[in-house]
């Protein structure tokens, strides 16, 4: 490549990245104007930037602050990291390792509900939790992780573990190991790759969760930071813009934190876990 191409390359590139920021530092700097700057001026940059919006957040939004919207939202993700990991991790080694009657088809069925839009099975699904008593709590957005409903990871477990040598099996066989034994003492530890990238794409789909937090959380006391956003518009009164972008931002400051820490594991996952090209 010519370095007139590379120059050409790098600023397309640039160009690129900027208009992809673009948003990102809109709603920073957004969240710093005052509420008559809001939605008065295009400028990117506030005239008089202000930090109201971030102390009427931490003040209360409603009946509660910031921190308790933050509490639950943290809440339900790390128990659907800790149902996802578990229960994906075991049926993974399932349809992995073992052979039983009818694994194939079982495979396959689940693999198809992949396909299936969380639109087709939410209303069958609020039924069966409405029954069980268990709207307007955190269980519907918790217990079917639980269950290795998210056929995604366990496909992703499944490549990781049909890349390991079967000797390493019949060497826990020789030693005495079982089914448990060795998927506990050999696979989960070669394991850890796939699980951290499910660890991940779960924290951060979770805690970016509206529709289904929407569904099933009634109350303000249980409402996660999504849902806690929506109690800066009213349709009857004034529209509190500021500190809606203001909590924007504190919403998405943990997913930034979290996938800047975890980068390396997730390209790593995704690299021994069967989804390389």
């Amino acid at each position: 490549m010519t370095p007139a191409r590379k120059v050409l390359w790098h600023v397309v590139v640039i160009g690129a990245l900027l208009v992809l920021l673009y948003p990102l530092g809109w709603l920073v700097s957004t969240s710093f104007k005052p509420a008559t700057e809001v939605l008065s001026t295009l400028s990117l940059l506030p005239r008089e930037p202000t930090g109201d919006n971030y102390a009427q957040v931490f003040d209360g939004v409603g009946e509660f602050g910031v921190l308790h919207y933050f509490g639950n939202s943290l809440l339900i993700s790390v128990g659907a990291v800790i149902g996802n990991v578990v229960s994906c991790s075991l049926a993974a080694y399932a349809f992995g390792r073992l052979h039983f009657r009818g694994r194939g088809p079982l495979f396959g069925f689940m693999m198809i509900t992949i396909m299936l839009p969380h639109h087709v099975v939410l209303i069958p699904q609020y039924v069966i939790f409405q029954q069980l008593d268990m709207v307007n709590t955190f269980w519907p957005l918790v217990l079917p992780k639980f269950l290795a409903t998210d056929a995604f990871f366990v496909f992703l477990m499944v490549q990781f573990i049909r890349t390991l040598p079967r000797e390493l099996d019949e060497a826990a066989t020789l030693d005495g190991c079982g089914p448990v034994g060795t998927f506990r003492h050999v696979i989960l530890p070669l394991l850890r790759p796939a699980l951290i990238t499910t660890a991940i794409f779960t924290f951060i789909w979770t805690w970016n969760d509206f529709f289904s937090q929407l569904i099933y959380l009634n109350d303000a006391e249980k409402f996660t930071l999504p849902l806690a956003l929506q109690l800066f518009v009213d349709q009857a009164t004034e529209s509190a813009f500021g500190p809606m972008f203001a909590m924007s931002v504190l919403a998405l400051l943990p997913i930034g934190l979290f996938f800047l820490a975890f980068q390396r594991f997730l390209v790593d996952g995704v690299a021994t876990s069967g989804l390389k090209g």
